[in-house]
């Protein structure tokens, strides 16, 4: 499928996600990776913080209000809790969390995870699978889409990561 993938190797396409545990025989996959050149405990706080604000083209998804650049101190997501905020409203749901490992949650029907895989040298991997039962003509429009917004978000967010490591 067209804009299915973004960053990632086939061994990270092949590893099994957190969403897939919530959808049986998705129309979408896609799958969006990027290679922080900071510790995975660096990374995480920033994808946690997705909870605040989408981290992508803020003045599409957030209506123009900048996702913050610096750590808010929040607590350890919940599942349960709003996934995330977009133009101040509380958006999706967490569904699945390993503080530090994974971050999982649902929103308009699609399910999604973050996943940081440590490496060697302080660098960490961070990975997004997005799953969604819909019709096979939309998952295509849906997959090019999400393209362009994720690998804005991780690329947002190996840069504020990176940032506080330097």
């Amino acid at each position: 499928m067209i804009g299915d993938r973004w960053g990632v190797t086939n061994s990270e396409m092949l590893r099994s996600y957190p969403c897939d545990d919530f959808v049986s025989s998705p129309a979408l996959q896609a799958w969006r990776g990027v290679r922080v050149e900071a510790p995975a405990a660096a990374v995480w706080p920033w994808v946690a913080q997705v909870r605040l604000a989408p981290y992508s083209y803020d003045w599409l998804d957030n209506l123009g209000h900048r996702s913050p650049r610096q750590l808010m101190g929040l607590p350890e997501p919940q599942v349960g809790e709003a996934f995330t905020t977009a133009a101040g409203r509380k958006l999706g749901r967490i569904v699945s969390v390993d503080p530090g490992k994974q971050l999982t949650g649902t929103i308009m029907g699609s399910f999604m995870s973050y996943v940081l895989v440590p490496e060697e040298q302080d660098r960490t991997r961070l990975l997004l699978k997005v799953v969604m039962q819909t019709a096979r003509w939309a998952a295509l429009g849906l997959s090019v889409g999400d393209l362009v917004m994720a690998r804005r978000q991780l690329l947002n967010l190996k840069q504020l990561a990176e940032r506080r490591q330097h």
